[in-house]
């Protein structure tokens, strides 16, 4: 791996490690998607406009980021790029309530459809690169768990 030769002193850089969580030894997507969970709630707290306004900025934005870390890193989709986990959380919870069993249950779908990747998911990561290969994989696992989020809230104690 190329975690030297990160340097964090690049603001795209430091953005596409999630300031840092990225750079775990184990488990980055994880530590990257734990990152956003601050932000995301924040954002939600002060209005889903402002957490969808940052879901479309970091979607193009992450293009950029991510595809620019990925060309100095040397690599396709680096393990401790995961500025591409923090978007497709915020996707995942948008029009949310902000409860802790939602970001919860958001957090797990999110992770299990980034992670196991079914179709049509594993077709973007297989044949896209770059920049918007490495962002549109994780927000297609962000839309498919921001519906199966909002197909189950009915079925979640609120209270």
């Amino acid at each position: 791996m190329n975690e030297l030769k990160f340097n964090l002193r690049k603001w795209y850089q430091l953005l596409a490690v999630g300031f840092g969580s990225g750079l775990s030894p184990v488990a980055p997507g994880t530590f990257g998607t734990l990152a956003a969970v601050p932000l995301v709630a924040l954002l939600l707290w002060a209005g889903n406009i402002w957490l969808l306004t940052f879901v479309v900025i970091g979607s193009v934005l992450g293009i950029y980021i991510c595809g620019q870390t990925a060309t100095e890193m040397e690599t396709h989709d680096h393990s401790a790029i995961v500025w591409d986990e923090i978007v497709g959380y915020g996707i995942t919870m948008l029009w949310a309530p902000l409860h802790w069993q939602t970001f919860l249950l958001g957090f797990v779908l999110f992770r299990l459809f980034d992670i196991v990747k079914p179709w049509p998911i594993s077709l973007l990561d297989r044949h896209l690169g770059g920049g918007i290969g490495i962002m549109l994989d994780d927000i297609a696992a962000g839309v498919a768990a921001l519906i199966v989020l909002q197909l189950l809230l009915p079925f979640l104690p609120l209270g």
